[in-house]
């Protein structure tokens, strides 16, 4: 139940635009042509948000998400490394697909030097909690992705598994909104910016 009058805190994850999946270095993945074009989706709708400040995981394709918003309305992109992807392992896998499947399958899986979805899912947690006390009832953005989003979301609805990841999957950008009230969730809401579009 929200509190009468109660001020909430509102956090819009904006999972990066389509990447360049033909550069293999996951901090400096840029978006591709398209996914440059799309960030106007993002910042359409973003636009009477009323947004307070901008964060981001460090990675490139998901601060060039956000960046055109941020600097069409003045803000500065401040960058969060544990709102990071994870990270899958030192070499490019080709069959992601089954890897995925499986870390949704075992949350404790993870190649030799990569990290399981737990592990994710604890550090974006914990940014979170500290973007909750640092930021409390301001409306913000987070650029993010795909998978650290999804565990963030797994978080709070165990529901949320490895075929609502594979519905989401292609869906680049994206945008799931959080509001607090205090470091209580209230709902999550999900948006295809998309939708509507020819």
């Amino acid at each position: 139940m929200i509190c009468d009058g109660g001020k909430m805190t509102e956090i819009y994850f904006v999972r990066h635009a389509e990447p360049n999946y033909m550069n293999h270095n996951d901090e400096l993945r840029e978006l591709t042509a398209k996914g440059l074009a799309d960030r106007k989706l993002v910042t359409d709708f973003l636009s009477d948000k009323n947004i307070d400040v901008v964060l981001s995981s460090p990675y490139k394709r998901s601060i060039d998400t956000v960046k055109e918003f941020a600097d069409k309305y003045g803000h500065q992109v401040v960058t969060v490394s544990d709102f990071r992807e994870r990270k899958i392992d030192s070499v490019w896998i080709d069959d992601f697909t089954a890897f995925s499947q499986r870390q949704w399958n075992d949350f404790d899986y993870k190649l030799t030097d990569g990290e399981t979805l737990r592990e994710v899912q604890t550090r974006n947690i914990d940014a979170l909690k500290r973007v909750l006390d640092q930021y409390r009832n301001k409306h913000i953005v987070v650029g993010s992705h795909g998978t650290a989003l999804s565990t963030i979301i797994n978080y709070y609805d165990a529901s949320f598994g490895y075929s609502s990841f594979k519905n989401i999957k292609k869906l680049m950008p994206w945008i799931a909104k959080f509001t607090f009230d205090g470091d209580y969730l209230q709902r999550i809401e999900m948006f295809d910016v998309f939708a509507g579009q020819v």
